[in-house]
Formats: C-alpha cells, structure tokens, sequence
C-alpha cells in the first residue's frame, strides 16, 4: 500500500467511479472494502489519518452489547453478536475471545446476571465464543486478585471480543487496495461537484503537497462519524444537524492493577453506563464516561470530572487505588450518537446506524459502532448502488478475509497483531540487524517496525505511527515523547525529509502527546 502509487492511480483515472467515500474510519474503510470486493471502482479520502478520531479511540472490544439488552434492544444485540462471530473468524490475528467477569456483591446480582448472560450465549448461536457460567467468591478472586473483595458474592463469567481498533482499519485499507481500491489518507474533501443539483463527484486536495483533485463519481457517500453535518453542509447549508456527540474517556494502567488474563465489567456505574477494566497489550484500559459535548474535534480532551469518575471507580472495584502518576496515558474519543430528542441523554441516543439520502444524493451514514462496521458498510453500499445506477452485486464480505490473517498465531507475540505480515517485518530485522531493536525500553515497538509501517502502511508523520500503526502513544505517553526523535530519523530517511520537516513532525507530535499525560 502505497502512497504515491495510489496518487499516481488517482490522476490516471480519467472516467468517474462508481463510488467515492469521505472519511477512513471504520465505517468509510468497511465501505471501500464492501465496494470494492464487489468489483466496483472505488476511492476513498481521508483528511487525516485512517482511524485518526473515534475509530482509534474506543475500548478495543467487539461485543453484542449486553447493556442494550438489558434495554431490550434485542434486534442490535443479535445483530452485533452476528457480527462479532465473522470478525472472529476473518481477522482472527486481531480479534480473539477474552473472559470478562461480573462482580457481585448483593446476593441476588449473581442468578440475575447469570440468566441475562445465558440469553446473551442464546442470542450468538453457532457464532458464540465460550458459554458462561456462575463463578463463587474464592473462583473470582482466583482470576481477579486485585479484585475489591469487600462484599464480594461470586458472580459470572462470560467471553466477548477483544481487538486492536486502528490495526484493524490499517488491515482494511489495506484490504481495500488488494481489491482495486484507491485510499488516500491526509487528503481532504474540500468540496462537492454537483450538476443540475445532483452531486457527480467532489473536490480533494492533498494535505502534503496542497495538489488539488476532481473525482468524479456516480455515488458519493459521506462516512466522516462525527463530522457528517460538516460535510452535509457543504451539500445544503440549511441541512439540521443529525449527530449528537457523547465523549467517552479512558485511562491506561500498567498490568499490574489487573494481572490475569481476565477483564471487570460493571454493568451499571454511577452515570448508568457500563465500566471496563481490560488488559490489552500488557497494560490495563480503564473506561468508559458518557458526556455530551457541543463541538466535535481530532484531538478531544478528557474532562476534569470525566477523569475522577474513573479514578473514583477504579478505587471502588480494585485493592490498589491508583494516583495520576500510575496512569500511562489517557485518551478520549467522540461517538456520532443520532440524535432523536432535544435533550435525551445520551446514553439514551441511538447507537444503531442511520443512513440518510439527500436531494442531491449525497448518501450519509453515521452511528453505529465498531462491531457492526462490516453490516453497515453492506448497507450503505447496498443504497449506492440502487441510486447510481451501475447494478446491484452481490456482498462477500460476511466470508472475506482481512489482510493479514491468519490463524497460526502466539497471541504473546507483539508482532501478532501484523498476522502474516509478521514474516516481513521479521525478514527486514534479520536484513539489517540494527533494525532490530526497540525505540524505546518501555516500548515493544522496533525499527524494523517503523520501516514497514512507512513503506508499506501509508504512514506519513510521526503521530501516524506511534499513535495509530503502534499503539505507543495510548500504551505510555511518556515513552513515546521519548521515541520520536528516534522514529522522525527513521522516516525522515524513508520519506526523505528535510532536516526542518523533521524537527517539526517531532515537535508536533510532542505537543499532542501532552493531552495524553495525567498531570499529578
């Protein structure tokens, strides 16, 4: 997956596409995947980074819901639970089952929990994980010793998916190319082309170079999360707006606040949401809040009171309280909530996806959640079809492998997450040895691993990797300020930067990480 190369498609392309897409979150990548493995021709923009916002920033499950069962939405549950079983199964290097246990510390929690979660296996069928079970106080504290044990009942045991949410866009973007699609990130939308009020393309521009672009395309579709009214708004400035955002915040703990290879689900906390304690990638995430916000930004900012929630909560369900400084890094993310009522909260808004047409035939899509990316994309590029005009074919993406995969894997093996391109980054080490090593002690990330995500990855900054190709940003905030001299040098090398270019990538990805770090 190359860069210029894909540039270098775009100008050649002279006749329209048959569909192009703004955003490269997982719905927009999901799209060009779904459109493209039906053998349309495809491209697919995005103004930053693929998965820059809400799509790099959530609590890294895949999972039906089990609190919208518990509000009887049984039909987004099933569906969700559908699809997390074909995730499973064709992106098996980066989606795996992980135990998730229910403390109770009233004596009725238990049987109530436990028949909810029999349903819960009911509902997934053939595509279930492991079945759930009672578990008794002693076997809870087996698993969970840093468990608060203070009125501890027993509980349940159930299994739901856990992944690596940017890894997985950067494996469908890379899906999407293999099938003739073209992705471009840092290229933004800066207009729509219409004729006779009909849309017939839209106006791009590439961040790097300032080069201007008209694509032409039969079916535009806008999959930009929580910046679809902005795009709206380019098509008809009258347009009310459709999403309300809700700002969900998560802390990153070292391993120790949760060793074992299990995760706490709370089903109800004090704002009525669900809380997770989830290891990942040798470390502990701590999540999530729900908090209304009015503007929708890149770089969201955990709030005040969003970080003693969970520093509040974390307290109450471990034996060691954690303080600001064992905090690794914390990061915050907006979910695209449809709005319904004035006023609803917004754990009560819509998390299915809505789909709206314009006059124009601008086609928007927006809500949703990970889970069910691939259902939404099927959707989406099902009503692109029937309004452009260029035939109806059949979606194979319930069966498709995402690049990469691969099912022989050591799920302890940092580079598992790569699936089959593991080989590769393994045979650039064993090339040149001086590759081999971390970029930072505290950190698994290698340069050998930074060469790949710049070759062939479309990395293009250094917040590209170690935010999004790495998680280093997310996993310790202070080792990756740390790292980015040494990751600037090795794409300034790659990408041929100038010495001033380097200096600036370093400084700017200085600057964000800060947002990352919990002051004491």
């Amino acid at each position: 997956m190359n860069r210029e190369r894909l540039l270098s498609q775009l100008s050649a392309h002279t006749s329209p596409f048959d569909i192009a897409i703004i955003g490269g979150g997982a719905t927009g990548l999901g799209a060009a995947v779904d459109a493209a493995s039906r053998g349309h021709s495809v491209v697919l923009i995005e103004q930053s980074d693929f998965a820059k916002g809400t799509s790099s920033r959530s609590t890294k499950l895949v999972h039906g819901g089990v609190r919208y069962l518990k509000q009887g939405n049984v039909s987004l549950v099933l569906e969700a639970l559908r699809e997390r079983g074909l995730l499973v199964r064709n992106a098996p290097h980066l989606v795996h089952s992980l135990p998730f246990i229910i403390p109770s510390y009233h004596w009725w929690e238990g049987p109530f929990y436990g028949i909810g979660m029999k349903v819960y296996d009911t509902l997934a069928g053939q595509l279930g994980l492991q079945p759930s079970r009672i578990l008794s106080r002693d076997e809870i504290t087996d698993l969970l010793p840093t468990l608060e044990t203070h009125g501890l009942e027993g509980g349940v045991i159930y299994h739901d998916g856990q992944f690596d949410d940017a890894r997985l866009a950067i494996h469908l973007a890379r899906t999407a190319v293999h099938h003739g699609a073209i992705v471009l990130n840092h290229t933004r939308a800066t207009g729509l082309l219409k004729e006779n009020g009909h849309i017939i393309g839209l106006q791009a521009e590439c961040v790097e170079s300032g080069r201007q672009f008209e694509i032409r395309a039969r079916s535009v579709i806008n999959a930009t999360g929580v910046f679809v009214d902005t795009v709206r708004h380019m098509d008809d400035a009258t347009s009310d707006p459709i999403v309300a955002p809700s700002q969900g915040v998560h802390l990153v703990l070292p391993r120790d606040f949760l060793p074992g290879d299990s995760a706490i689900m709370i089903p109800r906390t004090d704002d009525g949401r669900v809380l997770f304690a989830v290891p990942w990638h040798g470390r502990v995430i701590l999540g999530t809040t729900d908090t209304p916000v009015h503007h929708a930004t890149l770089e969201p900012r955990a709030l005040p009171d969003e970080i003693a929630f969970l520093m509040q909560h974390a307290a109450r369900y471990l034996t060691r309280d954690p303080h600001p400084s064992d905090v690794l890094s914390i990061y915050a993310g907006l979910r695209p909530l449809v709005a319904m009522k004035k006023g609803e909260a917004t754990a009560a808004l819509s998390r299915d996806h809505t789909i709206l047409v314009a006059d124009s035939g601008l086609i928007t899509i927006t809500g949703g959640k990970w889970t069910t990316y691939r259902r939404m994309a099927e959707d989406v590029i099902d009503h692109a079809e029937m309004l452009g005009g260029f035939g109806m074919r059949h979606c194979i993406t319930p069966s498709l492998p995402i690049h990469g995969s691969a099912t022989v894997l050591d799920p302890h093996d940092p580079l598992a997450v790569y699936g089959s391109d593991a080989a590769d980054i393994r045979a650039l080490a064993h090339q040149q040895p001086e590759l081999a090593g971390q970029v930072h002690p505290r950190l698994a990330l290698t340069c050998a691993e930074v060469i790949f995500h710049t070759r062939h990855e479309m990395a293009r900054t250094v917040e590209d990797v170690l935010s999004r190709r790495s998680r280093s940003l997310l996993l310790d905030a202070q080792a990756a300020m740390s790292a980015a001299p040494r990751v600037a040098a090795l794409m300034a090398t790659e990408l041929h930067w100038t010495p001033a270019r380097t200096t600036h990538e370093i400084d700017h990805f200085q600057k964000l990480a800060c947002g990352y770090i919990l002051e004491g």
